[in-house]
């Protein structure tokens, strides 16, 4: 089935202290490119995020947003370093006493001499908070190849309508081949009468010059191949897993097919029919840039 590139999903989950949101976005890109945003205290965790991802997404630029927020409301500890402030304590009595100064200390100046009172963040039960963003992380990740898929189901609808028509044209590039030949010995024909007046045809040189021009602009393998690709490209379209970068390669090897039946083509109809095929295969090229 095939998938776009282009995608969004978005899960939550949370209990009575904290609340997680996991957003993912993604575009084209030809390889997969995985960019996690999230705070630091959570980091321990990344690598889990990404290889969750790796397990569902095979292709594209995806970015990904993890969110923490605290619902206790004491996502910090107060710290009250005892020995500090004792030492502190010590030393300033001991200057007002060397310098004959009034002791008046007051606890609340005593707090704010450095690393008296800290603030530490509340340590992180790192088990709940990974079952928390597992949770998270799984709705997104659902949500994001349901949109990858809709949107790929769309392509897929879109590049075999263009496949159809270019198997049209195939068609007419096969059925225009005879009437080519036939349309060149009637004129060469004419011409020779013109030339040699009613003097006798020689039958077998007209007959060996129109094969060699039969010859010459003969497309039949060219069309044979051109439409075993179409198709092959038709149930490819149709495969489970990654089909990006085998269609891309299948179009390659349309567009060369094409290019030498244009190279070939002798008169308007089938020149115009060649540059059709060509305009077709370079939509479809550009629409499997969006599949994963």
């Amino acid at each position: 089935m095939a998938k776009s590139m282009t995608g969004f999903g978005r899960g939550e989950c949370s209990d009575d202290f904290r609340k997680i949101t996991v957003e993912l976005r993604s575009v084209n890109h030809r390889y997969l490119d995985v960019n996690v945003k999230m705070p630091r205290n959570l980091n321990f965790l990344e690598t889990f995020v990404r290889s969750a991802l790796k397990n569902s997404v095979s292709r594209g630029k995806v970015d990904v947003f993890l969110s923490y927020e605290d619902l206790s409301n004491h996502d910090v500890n107060v710290k009250y370093n005892r020995e500090l402030a004792t030492e502190y304590l010590s030393l300033l009595r001991e200057m007002a006493e060397d310098f004959s100064l009034e002791d008046d200390i007051r606890t609340s100046t005593l707090s704010r001499y450095p690393e008296v009172l800290t603030m530490e963040d509340v340590s992180l039960d790192e088990k709940e908070i990974k079952a928390l963003i597992e949770k998270a992380l799984q709705q997104a990740l659902e949500q994001f190849v349901e949109a990858r898929t809709v949107e790929g189901e769309k392509l897929r609808g879109d590049l075999e309508e263009k496949l159809q028509n270019m198997l049209k044209n195939v068609d007419l590039v096969e059925e225009r081949g005879p009437q080519i030949v036939a349309e060149y010995r009637e004129k060469l024909e004419q011409k020779v009468r013109e030339l040699l007046d009613n003097v006798q045809i020689d039958e077998g040189r007209l007959t060996s010059e129109i094969v060699l021009f039969a010859d010459k602009i003969c497309t039949d393998e060219e069309t044979v191949r051109l439409r075993t690709h179409i198709y092959s490209m038709i149930d490819t379209l149709k495969e489970e897993n990654e089909v990006g970068r085998k269609l891309d390669f299948i179009a390659q090897e349309m567009n060369r097919e094409a290019n030498t039946i244009l190279s070939k083509a002798n008169d308007m109809e089938t020149s115009n029919i060649a540059i059709e095929l060509k305009t077709e295969i370079e939509k479809v090229r550009e629409q499997i840039q969006n599949l994963e």
